[in-house]
């Protein structure tokens, strides 16, 4: 794990939802214990807020249970309503949402975790570490942005926790 990780950092952790959730889905088959996770990650630091970021489409009772096991876990959630363009096409985007939220807390806190192997957030990384944060990034190795890896201050390769976060669908 982080080396660099102590109990006094002031943790904040922002979970781009659909990314790791069909990554796992994916590559393994498998679904994400999202709490293990978490706690993996904050590594006994002083979390402040984790957010999941997630899209509702139908609430199916399937997916009021994944809602409810993510808040149940301690996971606060941000739900946006999934857009079906008039081609057909369906939109569920929560990249804006993660950065201001980021943004926005970081002045309360030491490391910033973003959970998403989107290289879309490679600016936001910058700017958070230019402020004087901690970021660190969390994503499946085999689809997380090599800009990503690099621009990290850690980087956690969740295709080698897979044994610990992973649940059987």
């Amino acid at each position: 794990m982080n080396p660099f990780a102590y109990s006094s950092q002031r943790v904040g952790i922002f979970i781009d939802t659909q990314n790791i959730y069909h990554s796992a889905r994916n590559f393994y088959n498998k679904n994400v214990d999202f709490g293990k996770l978490v706690s993996i990650l904050n590594q006994n630091r002083n979390l402040i807020r984790a957010i999941a970021y997630v899209i509702k489409s139908d609430l199916s009772p399937k997916e009021i249970s994944f809602f409810e096991a993510l808040i149940s876990k301690g996971i606060e959630l941000r739900i946006k309503d999934i857009i079906i363009l008039p081609d057909g096409t369906k939109k569920a985007d929560w990249d804006i949402g993660i950065a201001v939220d980021a943004i926005r807390l970081s002045k309360f806190l030491d490391v910033i975790i973003l959970v998403t192997g989107d290289g879309d957030f490679a600016p936001l990384v910058e700017y958070l570490k230019n402020q004087g944060n901690i970021v660190e990034i969390a994503g499946f190795g085999k689809n997380t942005s090599t800009k990503l890896k690099e621009l990290a201050d850690f980087y956690y390769d969740l295709d080698e926790l897979r044994d610990y976060i992973l649940i059987p669908k």
